[in-house]
């Protein structure tokens, strides 16, 4: 009798592979951050027009940080009255720690909204990148046919229904930063964590969207793969706090979310073989 056939596998985008613990998972997702960068030498004119709307976004941001460091102390002092009368060490310990709380918050907030606007504005340059890295893999998705108002009414809308849950976060990590010795920190890592997670959902629209997932179903997909979710994202917002380096992170990061959503959607059989 001779031997059935093996039926053909789906093309992959990265080889399947078992998943061991959190650890590897995280740096796994570094791995697609890293392989985006990846695209530096292989479409340098393509990244750098994705790296034009970063600079002016970030030009604007950069202002807005000057501003808030400039204030700083003023800031903290108005937040906390109730320390005017403690003794000198205490309240200068309580402030110190008040002011990096109020830095590592603020943090989040620009890095999420930072990454929201500039893909609003560089949409167009973007969803080039998107579809450079799926015609690479292999059979990709058609890019929905819009307009430029259509477009950009797509992408604010999406960023309204992701603004919620980072100011949820915003308030988790303020609160969190009030907890005696280990407020700080906590927010510090709660804060790459998160604002992690908010980023690896907002970079991963374009390949969910020209599938026709909702954001909500986008969630879904991306929590089959947390750690590796996670660990890309968390990379990607420790780049973004840098100025230089978040001009140079924005492509790249558009282009290994395109990675990683479809190594994603094939593991539930969704993308296109």
């Amino acid at each position: 009798m001779l031997p059935q056939p093996t039926p053909a596998q789906p093309a992959r985008s990265q080889p399947a592979r078992s998943r061991p613990g959190l650890v590897p998972d995280l740096l796994a997702g570094v791995l697609y951050l890293g392989r985006g960068f990846g695209m530096w030498i292989t479409s340098p004119k393509l990244m750098l027009l994705g790296a034009l709307p970063a600079v002016a976004v970030g030009a604007v941001y950069l202002v807005g940080i000057v501003l808030l460091l400039v204030n700083l102390d003023a800031l903290v002092t108005w937040a906390t009255p109730f320390a005017n009368d403690w003794a000198e060490p205490v309240m200068l310990t309580t402030r110190v720690a008040a002011a990096l709380v109020f830095v590592l918050v603020a943090a989040l907030v620009v890095v999420y909204t930072f990454t929201a606007v500039t893909l609003v504005v560089g949409d167009p340059f973007y969803e080039r990148i998107w579809h450079a890295v799926e015609t690479d893999l292999g059979n990709p998705p058609s890019a929905p046919e819009r307009g430029f108002w259509r477009s950009l009414g797509r992408a604010i809308g999406d960023g309204l229904r992701l603004l919620l849950p980072a100011v949820g976060v915003g308030l988790l990590l303020l609160a969190s930063g009030f907890i005696p010795l280990v407020g700080p920190i906590l927010v510090a890592v709660l804060g790459a964590l998160l604002g992690g997670w908010l980023l690896v959902v907002e970079l991963t629209g374009f390949a969910f969207d020209a599938r026709g997932f909702t954001v909500r179903e986008r969630r879904r997909t991306l929590r089959m793969r947390r750690g590796i979710a996670v660990g890309f994202g968390a990379a990607a917002y420790l780049l973004f706090l840098v100025p230089f380096l978040a001009v140079v992170t924005m492509p790249a990061a558009v282009a290994g979310a395109a990675m990683l959503s479809r190594d994603a959607l094939e593991d539930q059989g969704t993308a296109p073989a």
